[in-house]
């Protein structure tokens, strides 16, 4: 299978060329990414133009994804539900002069004075969240880094809103969203490897399938468990 990609405006398309007759328009779970399946035969202007007429069903289903798949806005108060590493925890807002993060069996302790604003709670969250996902990143990405043969790899923690993770290839550096800390290990472990092998092949083609089948098995099931998880 061949891949190619085509923007329209700031919209990034994968396109996919197979053994088929028509063009087929997809856009999946969880951010709304957008594929075309295309006949061989097609050449990459005749599909943009397909796809520029296809923009407004394109743009309804993405907002339909977000959604659905979005958790509900937090408010950072005691009995709250939050996720981490795939486990549901009750937040425990605990008065203290001290700020930080306590993982117990059941509960995650918010360490904060009584004055702080909801916001304040969720930067100090999130700054715990960073901290521990960086611990778990460091230790996928040296194992699968050093098993693909790419030696040491930088990589960063950032916000994003359409990405699980992306790579710079010409300096590579991975990027991984926040959010992953509230994934399984082994989802984290499918974007690491998915990250790592961007950077021997840049496209979703059959040669970047191979080797996600060589290096990470069963990576189809970690890809379709995340998925399905709320953003």
């Amino acid at each position: 299978m061949q891949a190619d990609t085509i923007h329209i405006g700031s919209l990034e398309i994968e396109v996919r060329f197979k053994a088929i007759k028509n063009l087929h328009l997809s856009v999946h779970p969880p951010f709304g990414k957008v594929t075309i399946s295309s006949p061989e035969k097609y050449d990459l202007e005749k599909i943009k133009i397909y796809a520029a007429t296809k923009l407004g069903w394109i743009k309804k289903e993405q907002a339909k994804l977000i959604a659905q798949n979005r958790e509900g806005a937090k408010q950072f108060i005691t009995r709250e539900s939050h996720q981490f590493l795939g486990n549901r925890y009750l937040l425990k807002v605990i008065d203290s002069p001290k700020t930080g993060v306590k993982l117990q069996h059941h509960t995650l302790e918010l360490l904060v004075s009584p004055n702080k604003t909801m916001e304040e709670k969720r930067k100090v969250l999130y700054t715990w969240y960073r901290k521990e996902l960086r611990l778990v990143l460091d230790k996928l990405v040296g194992l699968h880094a050093q098993k693909i043969g790419l030696g040491d790899v930088d990589f960063g923690i950032r916000i994003s809103k359409t990405k699980w993770g992306s790579c710079n290839t010409e300096s590579k550096k991975i990027w991984f969203n926040i959010e992953l800390a509230k994934k399984p290990i082994e989802c984290i472990e499918y974007i690491v490897v998915h990250e790592l092998v961007h950077l021997l092949e840049r496209h979703h083609n059959k040669r970047f399938i191979l080797l996600m089948d060589q290096f990470l098995p069963n990576w189809h099931i970690q890809k379709k468990i995340l998925n399905e998880l709320p953003i």
